[in-house]
């Protein structure tokens, strides 16, 4: 497979094109913003952690029945995708209360909800990825219901088999952030990462963050809890 253009260059991932019009290479940066980008700064190793960890995370989704863009892992930091047109909705999960829906309602970081909730935001940095609704993205032409339908019903499954599959590992899955794409036939399919970044993993016995939090909130040691992260899921 031959590395070709940039195509893109995000917060954390550079995308290439390759000689093959239905496949991209991304590779993963060091890079870390917080804060809607405000915070910058660099977690030295994040990008082969957030990589090898994803991809991991894709394959095993993809065989209990959730399809992913993933294809190859090349290296360390370079995976072959498929490459996709990315839905604008920023897809949240939550099982217990903590960052910004700790703000939005007044609800003590830690409660545990009594079922999880689903949010999405419209992914546009120059409004700062605001909250919507179903409603909106139809209204918008974001997505389709057909699409929402799905794209809602996927994201349960991962937290279901995430939630079971991470506490094997003595690791809480509280809340995550997902990004769906179509294939160029229109089918829906898991894109963008699953790794610190995106998600907020607690040690399930002591509470302590082992996420990007740490990075957003100065509180230091993200670098060992990236690699505590990757050294339990993937030895």
């Amino acid at each position: 497979m031959k590395k070709m253009e940039q195509l893109y260059e995000g917060k954390a991932k550079k995308v290439f094109a390759t000689d093959d019009a239905n496949l991209v290479i991304v590779d993963y940066k060091d890079d870390a913003t917080a804060g809607d980008g405000a915070k910058k700064g660099t977690i030295r190793g994040k990008g082969v952690v957030n990589n090898r960890l994803s991809n991991n995370l894709m394959k095993m989704l993809e065989e209990k029945g959730v399809p992913t863009h993933f294809v190859e892992e090349l290296s360390d930091r370079e995976t072959l995708v498929k490459k996709v047109q990315i839905v604008p909705l920023e897809v949240i999960v939550r099982n217990v209360a903590a960052g910004s829906f700790t703000k939005r309602l007044g609800v003590p970081e830690g409660t545990v909800l009594q079922c999880p909730t689903l949010e999405f935001s419209y992914k546009n940095d120059d409004l700062h990825d605001p909250l919507i609704n179903h409603y909106h993205a139809l209204a918008l032409g974001l997505a389709t219901q057909a699409e929402i339908d799905q794209i809602s019903e996927y994201a349960f499954k991962v937290n279901s088999i995430l939630s079971e599959y991470l506490l094997g590992f003595n690791i809480r899955l509280i809340d995550f952030k997902l990004e769906f794409g179509r294939l160029a036939d229109g089918t829906i399919v898991l894109a963008d990462e699953i790794s610190p970044d995106t998600c907020r993993f607690w040690d399930a016995t002591t509470g302590a963050h082992l996420d990007k939090d740490l990075f957003r909130r100065d509180l230091g040691g993200e670098e060992e809890a990236y690699q505590e992260v990757m050294a339990r899921l993937l030895g």
